[in-house]
């Protein structure tokens, strides 16, 4: 039944855009912009900005880490369809990670995952110092989310309840299709440049961009989607300072945070994934999913790697049921008296 629904869903996409109707035409992009905005220093000095949706007070609030050449507006049909569903129940934060959207520029050797994982847990003492955490991650966002898992598995503990892992891996890319992409010569000059002589970085910029942009742009989705929503997705890649692109490059190559997944197994976690995503392919979400006890899979047909913005219909779905199935288990816990 399901497989039929998102049939259905896609050929009526495609016969809105043959009939040159853009069902995003008259979407409100931009509707964070609106929402309660604060700026978070990370430990390092870096500036994060924050926003916020729903009461301060709220028992459970769901922080939402986006991905690489990302910014929080990424979550935009997350953020507008669930504040609709929860009302004033769950409160929503979203922010940018560093380098990326409104937050601060930072040090090339501060780009590393290990740092986004500090950055998380900076993000959650100054905004949510108390109450239930769900964490929802997609890509580099996952990557952020065991990261801080692994460095503050105290928090993890006693705060948070559940967590959603979107297109994303516990090890590196380096062995994916976009991480063999990538590994370019043009890209390993710009990198020492950025590092030994930034004086020269500007006359590698456009080569660069010219190289990481497509490979980027090509692997978003795997359906046709919108034309506004290709527009939209490809101007945070734009957006994107091609000197944090790069610097952020090695660290999603390298990374491993496998020693992380220990500490969910009493977590309930849900693992989403596109089966037509070549940065993460879903081999690997599948991988990521059986070293998780408690999760579930949701196999997304067609979707590409910006599977929240392509298919949000289902990504929304998923993050409801896991928000509702761990704030049963943390109700559960707290009844009995476990800790």
């Amino acid at each position: 039944m399901l497989g039929l629904l998102e049939s259905i869903a896609i050929v009526v996409r495609e016969t809105a855009f043959r009939s040159n109707k853009d069902p995003l035409a008259t979407e409100n992009l931009d509707l964070m912009d609106a929402d309660r905005g604060s700026i978070v220093t990370a430990d390092d000095g870096v500036p994060l900005a924050v926003r916020e949706v729903g009461p301060c007070d709220a028992e459970t609030t769901v922080i939402f880490v986006h991905g690489y050449c990302l910014r929080m507006s990424s979550w935009h049909f997350q953020r507008r369809a669930l504040e609709q569903q929860w009302g004033s129940t769950v409160r929503m934060v979203f922010y940018d990670q560093r380098g990326h959207g409104r937050s601060g520029v930072p040090s090339p050797e501060s780009c590393t995952i290990g740092q986004l994982g500090l950055d998380l847990d900076a993000v959650i003492r100054s905004v949510v110092p108390k109450g239930r955490i769900v964490l929802v991650g997609h890509s580099m966002g996952g990557m952020s989310i065991l990261s801080m898992a692994r460095q503050r598995s105290d928090v993890l503990r006693q705060r948070v309840i559940g967590a959603v892992l979107i297109s994303t891996t516990a090890a590196g890319l380096a062995q994916s299709g976009v991480g063999r992409s990538l590994q370019n010569p043009a890209v390993d000059a710009f990198r020492l440049a950025v590092r030994t002589s930034p004086g020269f970085v500007q006359f590698g910029r456009g080569a660069v961009r010219a190289l990481i942009s497509p490979i980027l742009r090509a692997a978003s989705y795997g359906t046709r989607v919108s034309p506004r929503l290709v527009a939209f997705s490809q101007s945070m890649i734009d957006d994107t300072s091609v000197v944090t692109i790069v610097n952020f490059l090695e660290t999603l190559e390298l990374h491993d945070e496998s020693e992380a997944l220990l500490e969910f197994e009493n977590i309930p976690v849900s693992v989403v994934c596109g089966d037509e995503d070549w940065i993460i392919p879903f081999a690997s979400s599948e991988a990521l999913a059986r070293a998780l006890p408690r999760s579930e899979t949701v196999r997304v047909r067609q979707g590409g790697h910006l599977v929240q913005l392509e298919f949000p219909e289902q990504v929304n779905g998923a993050i409801q049921r896991l928000v509702a199935r761990a704030t049963e288990a943390a109700g559960k816990k707290r009844r009995w008296g476990v800790v």
